[in-house]
């Protein structure tokens, strides 16, 4: 047996609807299942091999890592989706006013990342690897 990749990320979101049209317009992510939960709606919304199953909570609070670390809280710093095209992806962010954190993409050895946050308040690294091909200094 081996891992051969994360299957999914699974989020609590603020609005069910906003989240999926979200992902949507700024990844093409499409709703593949949804249903009804305790009264709420869940859904997988997948763009290719990338899967997020969401769950709508609208009285839940988000903390930062900043306020879960002062509480003693453990939390997810951010999720990374890898894109592969940056002309596109720079487009993207004007068309759908996307703001980006740290005052623009950070430059890694070998990588650039721009790091955003979706409608509920989760961090995502959106990541473009040199080459398209993930490396790391040895």
């Amino acid at each position: 047996m081996s891992v051969t990749q994360l299957d999914h990320l699974n989020l609590s979101v603020s609005n069910f609807k906003e989240t999926v049209e979200w992902y949507q317009k700024v990844f093409g992510f499409i709703l593949v299942e949804k249903g009804i939960q305790d009264d709420k709606p869940w859904g997988i919304i997948q763009k290719e091999s990338a899967l997020l199953c969401i769950y709508e909570q609208q009285d839940l609070v988000l903390l930062d890592r900043f306020e879960s670390t002062e509480k003693s809280i453990h939390y997810l710093a951010h999720f990374g989706l890898r894109i592969d095209n940056q002309q596109v992806w720079e487009e993207t962010i004007k068309r759908e006013k996307i703001d980006v954190m740290h005052d623009g993409p950070i430059r890694w050895p070998k990588s650039i990342a721009w790091y955003i946050k979706d409608p509920t308040g989760w961090e995502i690294e959106v990541v473009l690897w040199d080459n398209d091909k993930i490396q790391f200094e040895k």
